[in-house]
């Protein structure tokens, strides 16, 4: 296998399918705006990046949702979210993403700022993304995600904003710790949705929990997912990996997060190879590179250095998520060339 060295993977261009835009800030930033919005910084330079950064497994996935809260506070204006939205192209730019689909949710950038509804959210992200298309050839697309940890009532009002926005939205998500939420709940919600002509995704088989295969075909018969945001727990069920397969249904892959978030406790135990070699279909992403202090390229590099991945698949993994994205054919079209 051809060594791949920083400089290579970072040149390769790329396309992401799962990347959370309000867990996206730029470090720089953080740490620029953060004072500004009313956060006392630690006195050292170690001491902030452990107020907002998760750079080693956390115990479990809610203690890492919960310092994602840290860094909410930041997004508290119309401006910040634009110059956010911007550099998180723009990051993704640099690091060879020209494809680039983008979730956030309403509600958690409106509970933490109450000066801001959900339509001048969705405004001023749309705002930053179009600034950075304008001189960056790139194809970009907003994903709306409902919190599974809301009310039925707010879920509903999230979802009819994002019929009422599927000119700019091209899909809904469904996010937050599955443990204890029955999918069933939200089935109204999305139907509704899809009937809209909104894509559907779910964040499903993460945790590493016996039911978390269970919680993946759910997901896809009862919400109707056409991609699945993580997916990886399906291992432990041989049935519910030929399901997945058979259906064709893509996988959001995050190796970095899945890390972090102990999804799998070593990089070595991560099953993308095993779930590639079965013929499942496989992405490769970044999750939070904002939280994680990563680029998509970390992510590659460490597929490439701990499960040997070489050019080839990479490019595999890229048509993959060019064909499963839900981006409009007419900006596919503007950067097809670099993957086909």
């Amino acid at each position: 296998m051809q060594k791949l060295y920083a400089h290579n993977i970072r040149d390769l261009l790329k396309v992401e399918l799962h990347r959370h835009l309000d867990c996206s800030v730029r470090w720089s930033t953080l740490v620029e705006l953060a004072p500004q919005v009313g956060i006392e910084l630690a006195p050292t330079s170690q001491g902030q990046k452990d107020q907002f950064l998760i750079t080693e497994p956390m115990k479990d996935l809610g203690s890492v949702l919960n310092k994602f809260l840290n860094a909410q506070k930041v997004l508290a204006s119309e401006e910040i979210l634009t110059r956010i939205a911007f550099e998180a192209c723009e990051d993704a730019f640099n690091d060879g993403v020209r494809l680039l689909e983008l979730r956030y949710a309403p509600t958690f950038i409106a509970d933490g700022h109450h000066n801001l509804n959900y339509e001048m959210i969705h405004q001023a992200l749309l705002k930053g993304v179009k600034q950075a298309q304008k001189i960056m050839p790139m194809a970009v697309g907003l994903i709306c995600i409902v919190q599974r940890v809301k009310s039925y009532s707010v879920a509903e009002t999230v979802v009819d904003f994002a019929i009422d926005n599927k000119d700019s939205f091209i899909a809904l998500d469904l996010a937050d710790n599955e443990e204890g939420f029955d999918p069933k709940i939200f089935a109204p919600l999305f139907q509704k949705a899809k009937k809209a002509g909104l894509h559907i995704t779910v964040h499903s088989g993460e945790t590493p929990n016996d039911l978390a295969a269970s919680w993946v075909k759910d997901s896809i018969e009862i919400l109707g997912a056409e991609r699945i945001g993580h997916g990886i727990q399906i291992i432990r069920d041989p049935e519910m990996l030929k399901f997945v397969r058979d259906r064709k249904i893509p996988l959001e892959v995050c190796p970095i997060s899945n890390y972090l978030t102990q999804s799998f406790a070593t990089y070595e135990d991560h099953p993308i190879r095993q779930l590639m070699n079965a013929g499942v279909l496989v992405t490769i992403n970044s999750d939070d590179p904002g939280i994680f202090a990563t680029t998509l390229s970390d992510d590659y590099e460490v597929l490439h250095r701990v499960h040997q991945f070489s050019k080839v698949d990479f490019r595999q993994c890229n048509q993959v998520a060019f064909n499963a994205s839900f981006i409009s054919e007419d900006q596919k079209k503007l950067v097809r060339g670099d993957f086909f």
